[in-house]
Formats: C-alpha cells, sequence, structure tokens
C-alpha cells in the first residue's frame, strides 16, 4: 500500500498544481500563450492607462482642448513607432530578454543592467498602481464605512495574483479573459457609438481646433504653444507601458514565437490607439470637463448613456466602469509576467541572486514571483495605496528602457548597414523612437521630479547599487573558484591526482563493499577536491565510487526539448570522467544522473535506488568555505548539500559534508 505524501506537499498540489514532466513533448505547447492570451496578459496594463493616460494628457492642456487634436496624432504615431521598433526587436532576439538583454548586448553589460533595474521598478510599479486603481474604483462603488478596509483588500488582491502566477503563466491569465472581453466590448461599443452619433461634428472641431491654435499662438507665442502640446503629449507617457513586456517575455509564447509576438504587439498598438483616439476625441464631441469625484470617463460614459435614456445606460455605464476597475486588476498581471523573467536574465548573468534563474515543478520561476509580489505589497502599505502618489513615480523607468533599446538598435542598424538589406528604413524607425522617448523621458523627469518623481530616480539608483555589489561578488567568486579548478587539468594529465588517491588492484566488483556516493555539479575543481579529501580522510577503504550529478532545468534551459536533452549529454558526460578517472586507480565507477528543477529532490528519489544497489554506502558532499564568510556570501549562494544531508538524514541515511576552503 502506497503511503501518502506529506501534508505539506497535498497542500501545495491543491493550490500549486501538480509537478510537470520536462520531457512531456506536449508541456511547452500546454503552457505557452497564444497571441489572444498574451495580448490579455501583457496589453492589459496598456489599454488599463486608458483609465488614466488620455485623462492626464486632456486635463493638461486646460481650457485649450482642441490642442488635443495633435496630442492625439503624436500618442498614436508614438505607439505605432514603438510597436514597430520592438518587432524588429524580437525578430533580432527571437529568445526574448526585452530591454535588458537588447541594451547589454548591443550597448554594454551596464546599459543592460541600468535597464534591467529600471524595468524591475516599473514592472513593481505596474502591479501596485493597477491594484490600487482598481481598488479605488470598486471601492468607490461600495458604502463609506467599508472604505477603511480598501489597504487590506489591495494586499490581499496581490496574495491571490501570486498564488495565481504560482499555478503557471496560462493558468494566470485564463480566468482573467472574461474580464479583459469585457472591457474591450463595453468601450469599443461606447466609443464608436459616440464618434458615428456625432460625425457630423468632425468638420467644426476641425474649424475650432485652427482657432484655438492661433488664440493661444497669440497668447503665448508659437514656442508656449508648442510647450503646452508636448506637455500634454508627456502627460500620457504611461500610455506606452506594456508594449515592451511582449519583447521580454518571449519565452512564454507559442511557437512560431516571433510571429506570436508581432501579432500580440499588432494586436496591443491597434487596440491602445483606438483607446486613446475614441476617448479624447470623445472628450472633446462631448466638451467633458471635470467633476469632483469623479474621473473623465466616467463623465463620459454617463454623457454617453443620457442619450439614451435613464433605463439601461445606467446599467451600461455601471458595468462599463466596473470592468475597467476589473481590467486594472489584469493589468497587474504584465508585472507578474515580466519582472520575474527580467530577474531571471539578470540571475542568468550574475546581476541578482542566481536563484531567481530557477524554475518551481510548475516550470515558474516563483522566486521572482514572489519578490515582485512582495515589493509591490510593501509598495502598497508604504504609499497607503495611494494612486495620487503612485502616478507620479509611474512610467519615468519604463522610458529609460525604452531609450536605451532604441539606441541600441540604432547602433546595431548603423553598424550592420553593409550586411542588411533596407537597413535605412529599419534605422530610421529606431531613430524616431529613440527621438520621442528620449524626449518623453526628459519630459517626465522634468514635470514630475519635484512631485515626487525623484523616489523613482532614488529607487533605481539603490538598486543599481545592490546589483553591482552582487555581480562584484560573483565576480570574486569566480576568480576564486578559477584557482579551485585548477586541479582539474592535473585530473585530465596522464599523471592526474596520483599522489592524492590510493592506486587499488583491481578485484571482483562486490557491491556490498564500502561505497561512497559523491554529489558532483561538473567535472570541475569543487568535484575533485571533494573526491581528494574522501581518500584524505578515509584512505582506500571504500572500493565502490557512484558519482551522482543533477542537471537542473532553469529559465536558460527552458525553451524546448532539444534544450533539455542537451543539458542531459552533458551532465551524462561530464559525470562519466569522473568514472574514467577512478576506475584508472582500480576503483569501481558508476554514474548516475536525473534531470529537473530541484536539486534537492531529485537527489532524494535517487537515494533509495543508489542504497538498494549498495546497501553499505556513505553520501558525500563538498560544500565550498569562503575566507571570508559572510552574510551576502550565505545569501547568494545555495547550499544545497546542507538541504540534501538534512532530507537523508531524517531517512536514516548517512551523508557527510566536505569543506572545501577557496583563497588560501
Amino acid at each position: 500500500m502506497l503511503s501518502k505524501p506529506p501534508l505539506d506537499r497535498r497542500l501545495k498540489t491543491l493550490i500549486i498544481g501538480r509537478a510537470r514532466n520536462p520531457f512531456d513533448s506536449s508541456v511547452f505547447h500546454n503552457i505557452a500563450l497564444i497571441a489572444l492570451f498574451a495580448w490579455v496578459g501583457l496589453g492589459a496594463d496598456a489599454l488599463s492607462s486608458s483609465s488614466y493616460g488620455p485623462e492626464e494628457a486632456f486635463l493638461a492642456l486646460g481650457k485649450h482642448t482642441y490642442l488635443a487634436i495633435f496630442v492625439i496624432i503624436g500618442i498614436a504615431i508614438t505607439i505605432f513607432v514603438i510597436s514597430a521598433s520592438y518587432s524588429q526587436i524580437v525578430e533580432l532576439f527571437p529568445t526574448g530578454g526585452g530591454g535588458y538583454l537588447v541594451a547589454s548586448k548591443l550597448l554594454s553589460p551596464y546599459f543592460g543592467m541600468l535597464s534591467g533595474c529600471a524595468l524591475l521598478i516599473d514592472y513593481m510599479l505596474t502591479i501596485t498602481i493597477s491594484i490600487a486603481s482598481g481598488a479605488d474604483a470598486v471601492f468607490s462603488f461600495l458604502p463609506a464605512p467599508l472604505h477603511s478596509l480598501k489597504l487590506e483588500f489591495t494586499v490581499l488582491i496581490i496574495l491571490i495574483l501570486i498564488l495565481m502566477n504560482l499555478r503557471g503563466v496560462k493558468e494566470s491569465i485564463v480566468p482573467l479573459v472574461p474580464i479583459f472581453a469585457l472591457f474591450l466590448i463595453t468601450h469599443v461599443f461606447a466609443l464608436t457609438y459616440a464618434l458615428v452619433r456625432h460625425s457630423m461634428n468632425f468638420p467644426v472641431i476641425a474649424q475650432n481646433t485652427i482657432s484655438d491654435f492661433h488664440t493661444v499662438t497669440l497668447e503665448m507665442g508659437l514656442t508656449g504653444m508648442l510647450f503646452l502640446i508636448l506637455h500634454s503629449y508627456s502627460m500620457g507617457a504611461g500610455t506606452y507601458t506594456g508594449i515592451e513586456a511582449v519583447s521580454n517575455a518571449m519565452p512564454i509564447l507559442r511557437e512560431p514565437k516571433v510571429q506570436t509576438a508581432k501579432r500580440t504587439m499588432r494586436y496591443m498598438a491597434i487596440s491602445l490607439a483606438f483607446m486613446v483616439f475614441g476617448l479624447m476625441s470623445a472628450y472633446i464631441l462631448y466638451n467633458v470637463s471635470p467633476e469632483s469625484g469623479k474621473t473623465l470617463n466616467a463623465v463620459l460614459f454617463q454623457d454617453i448613456a443620457g442619450e439614451w435614456g435613464n433605463g439601461w445606460g445606467n446599467y451600461f455605464v455601471l458595468v462599463t466602469l466596473v470592468s475597467e476597475a476589473a481590467l486594472l486588476f489584469v493589468a497587474a498581471q504584465t508585472g507578474f509576467l515580466g519582472g520575474p523573467r527580467v530577474l531571471a536574465n539578470m540571475a542568468i548573468d550574475r546581476w541578482v541572486p542566481t536563484k531567481f534563474s530557477t524554475l518551481s515543478d510548475r516550470f515558474v520561476t516563483q522566486n521572482g514571483v514572489i519578490i515582485m509580489g512582495g515589493a509591490a505589497a510593501v509598495l502598497m502599505l508604504f504609499t497607503q495605496g495611494s494612486v495620487r502618489f503612485l502616478v507620479v513615480l509611474y512610467s519615468i523607468s519604463v522610458f529609460i528602457t525604452f531609450l536605451l533599446s532604441q539606441s541600441g538598435m540604432v547602433r546595431y542598424w548603423w553598424n550592420s548597414r553593409r550586411r542588411i538589406q533596407k537597413w535605412q528604413q529599419k534605422l530610421l524607425i529606431s531613430s524616431v523612437g529613440m527621438g520621442l522617448t528620449a524626449f518623453i523621458l526628459v519630459s517626465v523627469i522634468v514635470v514630475k521630479f519635484n512631485e515626487g518623481g525623484w523616489i523613482t530616480l532614488l529607487m533605481t539608483g539603490g538598486l543599481i547599487g545592490i546589483v553591482i555589489v552582487i555581480k562584484r561578488h560573483y565576480d570574486h567568486t569566480s576568480q576564486l573558484l578559477k584557482k579551485l579548478n585548477t586541479i582539474v587539468a592535473d585530473a585530465r594529465s596522464s599523471g592526474g591526482i596520483r599522489d592524492i588517491i590510493k592506486r587499488e588492484t583491481p578485484a571482483r566488483f562486490d557491491p556490498h563493499a564500502k561505497t561512497a556516493v559523491l554529489l558532483v555539479n561538473g567535472f570541475n575543481g569543487l568535484g575533485l577536491h571533494a573526491l581528494s579529501s574522501i581518500f584524505k580522510l578515509f584512505g582506500g577503504i571504500y572500493k565502490n565510487f557512484v558519482f551522482v550529478q543533477i542537471g537542473v532545468i532553469d529559465t536558460d534551459v527552458f525553451k524546448g526539448v532539444e534544450e533539455i536533452e542537451n543539458l542531459q549529454t552533458k551532465v551524462k558526460k561530464e559525470v562519466e570522467q569522473y568514472v574514467k578517472l577512478i576506475e584508472k586507480y582500480g576503483y569501481h565507477g558508476e554514474a548516475m544522473t536525473s534531470i529537473g528543477t530541484d536539486v534537492v529532490e531529485e537527489i532524494v528519489r535517487l537515494a533509495p535506488n543508489i542504497l538498494e544497489r549498495f546497501p553499505n554506502a556513505v553520501f558525500f558532499g563538498g560544500q565550498i568555505v569562503f575566507p571570508n564568510g559572510s552574510i551576502l556570501s550565505r545569501w547568494l549562494h545555495n547550499y544545497t548539500v546542507f538541504a540534501s544531508q538534512r532530507r537523508l538524514y531524517s531517512q536514516g541515511t548517512p551523508f557527510i559534508i566536505l569543506p572545501i576552503k577557496v583563497g588560501s
């Protein structure tokens, strides 16, 4: 009779879901997003900005509302230019990476780090402001006594989204599709009605726009008029966030990834441009003006529904505004999808702890999901969920990434002009994108700096300082390990490490003889020093050696079945080198390998089979000891051998940790 799994394992399965099989060829297809779902998960951030982006731009014009026509044109052009530029980026970087990888590869690793830090701050703010705005909208429909629970409600929503994302990308998006669809249906219907119903007024609007243009020019001069339009244009900067997330999320898109990404961005660009054009045009058509306690969208939809009578029109307004509020919660998904992916890419390059590149058994970057959600919850509590304050912090960081990405592409097209056809067209798109994003970035910083925008820059600067310290630590560790790895060349030479390993006369294989099971991670200095330590401490009492290596499926590997098979081949090749080495000295050697997301779980799974074959086995694991151990070194390095020892110890299996000191 099979024993039940532990209670914590059963709870995890119930909440998060069952582990997935990496060798199932359909797993990549099942968890990847088609363009529609990607549009929901990534495009909701951009579409939700229609709740505040167009309003900010429109109100910045003051009484000169007809100048909004120029702002609409500018915003629409910017949307399509940025989208076209990122379509070029996904072609050049089909495996993903977004602004971080583009800046790292095309400019320099440090520019990539700057882009990555800015993106992380932006994604954290995306989660926070989206949920805070959604909560404001929801509680505006609830009785006043319940408003004191709003902050607790926002934290609860963050926790729910964390759990949904720990289950998987698709599982976190599919339940949100109805909300997204309801938002689109209600808004497209209302705005189409408004534009068609008042289409006869377009000539009048054109005349009033020309009149307003001349009036402002006389009052403020041509420079003042241009400044007013450009100020309004820059205040709508939040409208463009979300487009970058598509290039960053390439690994989770359905094959063919490039075509899926382009289709997703096309959906995003068209829907976003329509929403901005429709809303700001309708503001003009209905002469919308601010009302206390209401957004411009609420005033607009009430004016539109007012033409239908007080019957079902009121219900339509309610449903439309509720869908707006709900979409803001959906928009938080962009932060949960993009943030962990940026962390994973930076972890591979050692800018952040390597644990952020690991995957759960659901193939989710769970550490990234938890840290992004946790950071958003802390920021929510710190700001008390104030949308007014969060809006000031928002949209600065993403334009740092936009600018660096466009600059990198400009440099690439120019350097590649002799070998790429139509490079002039590609260069033009990236150059225009670079100019627009540079202008918006400078404008937003200038406008928002004294209002609190300096906090965003301070947060980004603080994060940059932290990742530089982490990178230096990993670089220093790498230098120490290079010294440790000098033994590898000796082991591969004819002499090997004969002064340490005691030569044994080959005898008949006896599985009941004393057996050393050594956990290794590649044919390297750590493994060879651990092997030599066994002989130093115990002489030649162990006659059998079993070398165990686990291939870790992380974000760098989890791109397809072929990459996983390559990992499996590499692991077997490395561990076989230990077997050949030990057999050269007359001992019996065997290799055992496994592939998975959790090293400890795989070791525990293999242990019973090893003990069944070798009853007198003792497990060994080498652990690096740094010359100056610190909290930083303990935090940045995984101590897998200690976790393995605890698990095997609880099962009555002997496990000895061999300290390997480096830097001495």
